[in-house]
């Protein structure tokens, strides 16, 4: 059985204790499910109570024979309603913090009315900032499930090189890689904090596609993704000579790799291979100058410069009028997490933080180039943890 250590929980409890006590929060009610993961280790119907100077208490709802099984919390309580905590936190407490810290930056407003008068909170905090510091900075024991995510991602990769092929639509080969993932382990799904998004494991999009009209709807072909799930891959057939671009995130045990790699069948053509070759050239600069220290958007900076260079301003990150304005995010519990390799942001890149690097390019109406692997920050730069090879794979 998947098991987060003990000593991982321990640690990340004392850690948010201290910033706790930094930011005078008597306690913290956790209920996001993979910040409750990250603190108790399990992901079961239920409510985590984190005060600065008492043990946190665990309660769960369902189901509590595997909550048992998985969390190293010392004190796990079963509860039929989420009504009985204050009488259980005065039971094991004596009294209820007075300023409490909740996840303000997805919990739902009505969630939050309804807590901050269950737990009759005298002032309540935004508790999330916290959270997502410590769980910016990867552990040991994270990054080796990152690299067990790794090595499944490259196996899928080397599954599609093996079994691409012309003439069958973007859907259907998507479905054919996914199952092949599925079996390997993959979740089949991906966690994202943003409560707008609609997360696909994978994206492919070939030839004109890759242009953005085409991702939408298909003027020439009538085919395209649906207009309420514009994402993933659409009922355009794979061919021969063109360029084609797959992004797949797995997720194995909750840790998340994402990764694209351009493809073609055949040849590619040249301009295509060109822009494929040069978004390469950024990532690997961007990587070797991830040093401790450096601010996040000087790494932004440095890949947009670079792009400029070589003649690439109108496609980098997408056409005039529609650029997103970052290269890269952080990744762990969630496909998208803090930090962000992205304009204006003056924060400092740190020892242990982990990114998905994604310089990608889009020459509209026309086809897409990009990569996108994962690396960690060490203290002498950026070390991949992706495996897959940084090349363009063409079947010929």
């Amino acid at each position: 059985m998947f098991k987060v250590p003990e000593y991982e929980i321990n640690e990340r409890i004392t850690k948010l204790k201290k910033l706790m006590r930094k930011k005078a929060i008597d306690a913290m009610f956790i209920v996001q499910r993979m910040d409750f993961f990250y603190f108790s280790g399990t992901a079961q119907n239920g409510y985590l109570y984190v005060p600065a100077e008492k043990e946190p208490l665990l309660f769960i709802r369902k189901y509590m024979p595997r909550a048992e099984k998985e969390s190293s919390i010392k004190q796990i309580i079963e509860i039929k309603s989420v009504k009985e905590i204050p009488g259980l936190i005065l039971k094991y407490h004596k009294k209820i913090d007075r300023v409490i810290g909740f996840e303000l930056d997805v919990m739902p407003v009505n969630e939050f009315y309804f807590y901050r008068k269950l737990l009759s909170c005298e002032k309540c905090q935004d508790g999330s900032g916290l959270i997502h510091s410590l769980r910016m900075i990867k552990s040991s024991w994270e990054i080796e499930q990152m690299k067990h995510t790794a090595k499944i991602s490259h196996r899928v990769f080397d599954y599609i090189k093996k079994v691409i092929r012309p003439g069958i639509s973007e859907m259907e080969f998507s479905g054919i890689y996914e199952t092949y993932a599925r079996k390997l382990g993959h979740a089949a799904r991906l966690r994202a904090r943003n409560y707008q998004s609609e997360l696909y494991n994978w994206h492919i999009l070939s030839g004109s596609n890759g242009g953005i009209v085409g991702m939408l709807d298909s003027p020439a072909t009538g085919q395209g993704t649906s207009p309420a799930h514009p994402c993933g891959g659409s009922n355009k057939l794979l061919n021969r000579n063109e360029p084609i671009m797959i992004d797949l995130g797995t997720n194995i045990n909750g840790y998340h790799i994402d990764e694209t790699r351009m493809f073609a069948m055949g040849s590619m053509p040249k301009r295509a291979e060109n822009a494929c070759r040069a978004v390469i050239d950024i990532h690997n600069t961007i990587i070797k100058k991830a040093l401790p220290g450096t601010m996040l958007d000087t790494l932004y900076r440095e890949a947009v410069n670079m792009a400029e260079e070589m003649g690439y301003k109108n496609e980098f990150l997408g056409p005039k009028g529609y650029k997103v304005t970052f290269i890269g995010h952080g990744l762990g519990l969630e496909i998208v997490e803090p930090p962000f390799i992205a304009e204006g942001k003056k924060d400092c890149i740190k020892s242990g933080m982990v990114f998905a690097l994604e310089p990608k390019m889009v020459f509209e109406h026309q086809f897409s180039a990009g990569i996108e692997s994962v690396f960690i920050v060490t203290d002498t730069g950026g070390c991949l943890l992706s495996s897959v090879p940084v090349d363009i794979f063409i079947n010929h």
